[in-house]
């Protein structure tokens, strides 16, 4: 049974930093494309970062929006994906969501910040930055 379970969330004022974890089970998150999700009341769900197979390691892409600020990894032997979150602002507030899926044949970069491009998801863990 395939399953994502997020944590790390938490409130923390601006500038501040959180560590996001997704701890995965029911299959090897390593052959799997994942990504960072996060959805604001009112809002749609957006993709924040993405982290896929490329040859013998791991390529990222991130949303304009949080480029330089946040990093995504992977520990193969945790089975698990990290987002590290820097100098967040109130604007990053939002529900975090882990996402795993087949990875798509080309345009990985782009295809896999649609949460359309996903079948698992996780919870969901919530992240405030106040001003």
């Amino acid at each position: 049974q395939v399953q994502l379970v997020e944590s790390g969330g938490g409130s923390v004022q601006a500038g501040g930093s959180l560590r996001l974890s997704c701890a995965a089970s029911g299959f090897i998150a390593s052959t799997y494309c994942m990504a960072w999700f996060r959805q604001a009341p009112g809002k749609e769900r957006e993709g924040v970062a993405t982290s896929f197979p490329d040859r013998i390691t791991f390529s990222a892409a991130y949303a304009d929006s949080v480029k330089g600020r946040f990093s995504i990894s992977r520990d193969s032997a945790k089975n698990s994906l990290y987002l590290q979150m820097n100098s967040l602002q109130p604007e990053d507030s939002a529900m975090y969501y882990c996402a795993a899926g087949s990875c798509p044949e080309t345009r990985r970069e782009i295809v896999n910040m649609l949460p359309s491009t996903y079948n698992h998801w996780g919870q969901g863990t919530q992240v405030t930055v106040s001003s």
